[in-house]
């Protein structure tokens, strides 16, 4: 393709299938993120927390407003949190692995589909997940 040719549609397609997938991986990235520093903040709460004593006065917030609780409650509310956390970093690490496979995927047939229309060939039929 020369550079006053337009992009073909079957191209624009693929590349904004490409785009899209991208901003997916983005997403998640910064999902991931959030939860690093999520976790982070629950385990020095939960190190705070465990320097306190059982007979001492602990508070959580609820809100704008603090509500006095147990040292025990407030330990199983964080260590639950940071389970449901790690199941949740698993399952983002998934839905990444899976969207950089589809993103080199689609990088291979649009790269293919820009060899062929420099060729001259038809383009391909296309069977990336939409």
């Amino acid at each position: 393709m020369s550079s006053g040719q337009q992009i073909p549609p079957w191209l624009q397609e693929q590349l904004a299938k490409l785009q899209q997938a991208q901003q997916n991986l983005q997403a998640i990235l910064a999902q991931k993120q959030q939860l690093e520093l999520d976790q982070h903040e629950s385990n020095k709460a939960l190190e705070e927390l465990k320097k306190a004593g059982d007979d001492e006065s602990v508070y959580k917030f609820v809100g704008s407003i603090m509500i006095k609780s147990t040292k025990k409650a407030l330990v199983d509310e964080i260590e639950e949190r940071n389970e449901l956390a790690k199941t949740r970093a698993t399952v983002l690490a998934k839905q990444e692995e899976r969207i950089k496979q589809s993103i080199t995927e689609q990088e291979t047939k649009i790269n293919e589909m820009i060899k062929n229309a420099t060729t001259g060939a038809a383009p391909p039929k296309t069977n990336l997940p939409k």
